[in-house]
């Protein structure tokens, strides 16, 4: 018998969504006969959660990821035991649940660096409460890179035919043209091109953002084009990656959604995400580029606002699941894996 891939989901903050978008994906799934699903949560959470919406709770529980064969026809929850519906309120930000769902992530990190699962899918943690439980970094991104000891990482967002490599993340846009460097937009389409390999792309096409209107327009509306992004894009080439740029931010998005590009190298975050939301704002993924292990993500909070009240949509999970497993395809098609 084939032995499944195995694809470990977080639970998130217990006071969001994430137990409830879980649940709702694994409900309305038909099968998961192409592989096997492994949450590192809390089965009290789950189990008070599947009551308080009336719905089943498909998971058998294990307390020790030993126990768990790649055989197995049932989704399992490996019970970190490490909060009860008790400890917190849906909607509240505690440093109990931050604390939690920092230790469901550590969790899947380590089995992952262990080759126990063959890729981690991520659903919403809150920073303010990460923060309120002790923990110094920006997020999920940042904690993946840390522990797994890579220096040179990206967000890269997936919505339908669009692909947005990120230079730069979380930072004021007055701080953008002073953060942008050569160097670092090298290494992004450097990512980039890794990422669309990654996918199954066989000739990546690149494109590179502009930062100012129509890309400066030789100096007229700013020189960050000349001085710092064109001369990245033809170090980029000397590489020999197929890439285009600085092109237009108002007019790159609409080439690629129509296939001229598979992935665009944006030099900041609303730049990138305004087009690609407005297309898929309920199946958005984020993937982590860079890492040895395979990390994808629900592109939305925890939605606090509505959380424990079954509203949530679990659209953006399953794109994350099912983005994990075309990565996990191509890798094992290239080591020759089974």
């Amino acid at each position: 018998m084939k032995k499944k891939t195995i694809i470990g989901i977080t639970m998130g903050d217990p006071a969001g969504i994430g137990v409830e978008i879980i649940l709702s994906m694994f409900n309305r799934r038909k099968s998961t006969a192409n592989f096997l699903p492994l949450v590192f949560g809390s089965a009290a959470v789950f189990d008070a959660t599947a009551r308080h919406l009336a719905v089943p709770n498909p998971f058998h529980v294990l307390s020790d990821i030993k126990k768990l064969s790649r055989q197995s026809d049932t989704p399992c929850l490996l019970d970190l035991k490490n909060i009860v519906p008790s400890d917190f309120s849906p909607g509240e930000i505690s440093p109990a649940t931050g604390r939690a769902s920092v230790e469901y992530v550590l969790q899947a990190i380590e089995a992952a660096l262990q080759n126990k699962i063959d890729a981690v899918v991520t659903a919403p943690i809150h920073k303010e409460a990460i923060h309120l439980a002790g923990f110094s970094f920006a997020g999920h991104t940042e904690l993946f890179a840390e522990k797994t000891g890579t220096r040179d990482f990206a967000m890269m967002l997936i919505g339908g035919p669009i692909r947005v490599i990120l230079v730069t993340t979380h930072l004021a846009l007055k701080e953008v043209p002073h953060t942008l460097t050569t160097e670092k937009i090298v290494k992004k389409i450097v990512l980039a091109r890794q990422a669309m390999l990654d996918l199954g792309f066989h000739s990546p096409r690149i494109a590179v953002a502009a930062l100012n209107p129509h890309a400066g327009e030789h100096g007229l509306f700013g020189e960050e084009e000349e001085r710092v992004i064109l001369p990245a894009v033809e170090q980029a080439r000397k590489k020999g990656i197929h890439v285009t740029g600085p092109l237009p931010p108002d007019t790159v998005f609409h080439q690629a959604y129509h296939g001229r590009f598979h992935a665009v190298v944006s030099m900041y975050h609303d730049q990138g995400l305004i087009p690609l939301k407005m297309i898929a704002f309920e199946k958005g993924v984020n993937v982590t580029l860079g890492l040895p292990i395979i990390r994808t993500s629900v592109d939305h909070g925890t939605a606090f606002d509505i959380a424990g009240q079954g509203k949530a949509d679990p659209a953006s999970l399953e794109e994350a699941v099912a983005v994990a497993q075309q990565l996990i395809s191509v890798r094992q098609a290239k080591e020759g894996t089974p």
